[in-house]
């Protein structure tokens, strides 16, 4: 019987905010003692078995839409969906769901939940807001499934204060029910190469190239920051938003001081982030800013986004700068400060690299194993594990 099963809406080999999140928070609760399994949704992908020594299971699920089409394909699907999930919940037997990122897996494990009278915890990575792609803006049933949820489960955390707020407002949450309980980073992780071209001296964005994301309001603040000719501009990721990039680039004359290497291993992003100058994080919605943590790791000055959760995390003078991504002289005056004054660079990369410490790994499973024992899922077998 397992403690926990964490029902990711993404895993690996995918990559991003919530697969590390999921990964690293199960890794470090298997280490105290739970019981855990990773349920991802099934998108096609060449999933491990395992990851850290924790099982992952990839189940299907579909939802209907008010299409025809939809619906006769939900049809088809979604009894073969319910069979999968009953295997997983039988050769399992989890005494607990808690849901990561909510979307149809969300709406799956509500529907088990129900069936089964297993408890029920949600966490959201503020895909309520943060969401390329809008999914709740255009899925009533995914509405009306986190509003249902929220309602039946025992514990509800959002990474962020904001998330949290943004659940109360639009979702239904009671207020005084969230529970931030933050992203973390490795302290330990080891760097690898930077990618070939990398130039000596840049500011560095990462993430995947998406329009909330803000790499193309970044572009024309590194344009207007008219920073010294040898310091360039690095974006590391993929997605659909590289050749606009490309083109705006050229545009404001600073294609040859831009470089888009594409999506980059764990390691490359350590090593890039140890030889920035700053680390800019520019995105139009942002629900916690893990980026922010990159930067604090690797000592250098960050600068992020006032719209979202950066603003609640970063310390504006003392441990970073804060700036509006949509207002370019301000963030331009921001990347200005973090290069040219080095003085202050330096001192709010050490602040960051002691702020850091508050954000590992192990303290953030460590919140996730409290709020189990507070309703009982982390039974006797575990109790005293937590250092």
């Amino acid at each position: 019987m397992a403690d926990v099963a964490l029902v990711a809406s993404s895993f690996a080999p995918r990559v991003g905010g919530v697969e590390e999140h999921v990964r690293n928070a199960a890794a470090r609760l298997r280490e105290q003692g739970v019981d855990v399994v990773v349920w991802t949704v099934d998108q096609g992908d060449a999933v491990p078995a395992e990851v850290d020594g924790v099982p992952v299971r990839v189940l299907p699920c579909p939802l209907p839409a008010r299409t025809p089409r939809s619906l006769l394909s939900f049809v088809w699907r979604g009894p073969w969906a319910a069979l999968r999930w009953a295997g997983a919940l039988r050769r399992d037997r989890p005494r607990v769901l808690h849901v990561q990122c909510f979307g149809p897996n969300g709406v799956w494990a509500l529907a088990a939940s129900l069936l089964t009278r297993r408890r029920l915890l949600v966490t959201s990575h503020g895909e309520t807001f943060g969401d390329a792609d809008d999914a709740f803006g255009g899925s009533a049933l995914l509405r009306r499934g986190l509003r249902a949820a929220l309602g039946r489960a025992a514990v509800v955390t959002g990474c962020a204060a904001r998330v949290v707020d943004d659940l109360e407002r639009r979702f239904g949450l009671a207020p005084g029910r969230g529970v931030v309980v933050a992203n973390g980073v490795d302290l330990d992780e080891q760097a690898g190469d930077v990618p070939p071209g990398t130039p000596a001296r840049y500011v560095l964005a990462l993430g995947r190239l998406v329009e909330n994301k803000g790499f193309d309001l970044l572009v024309r603040a590194f344009a207007a920051a008219r920073l010294p000719d040898d310091v360039h501009l690095v974006v590391g990721g993929d997605g659909p938003e590289d050749a606009r990039l490309r083109r705006l680039a050229a545009e404001l004359g600073v294609a040859g001081r831009t470089h888009l290497p594409g999506r980059l291993a764990r390691g490359q992003v350590v090593a890039l982030a140890s030889g920035a100058e700053v680390l800019a994080v520019p995105s139009r919605a942002e629900a916690f800013g893990i980026v922010v943590l990159e930067g604090w790791r690797a000592g250098v000055p960050v600068v992020a986004t006032t719209r979202g959760g950066p603003a609640d995390l970063v310390r504006d003078g003392e441990d970073g700068w804060l700036a509006d991504p949509e207002d370019t002289e301000a963030f331009a005056a921001a990347l200005r400060a973090a290069v040219l004054d080095r003085d202050a660079a330096a001192r709010i990369g050490r602040a960051g690299r002691a702020r850091v410490q508050e954000f590992t790994w192990e303290r953030i499973a460590g919140e996730y194993l409290d709020l189990y024992r507070s309703i009982g899922v982390a039974g006797p077998r575990v109790a005293g594990s937590r250092p």
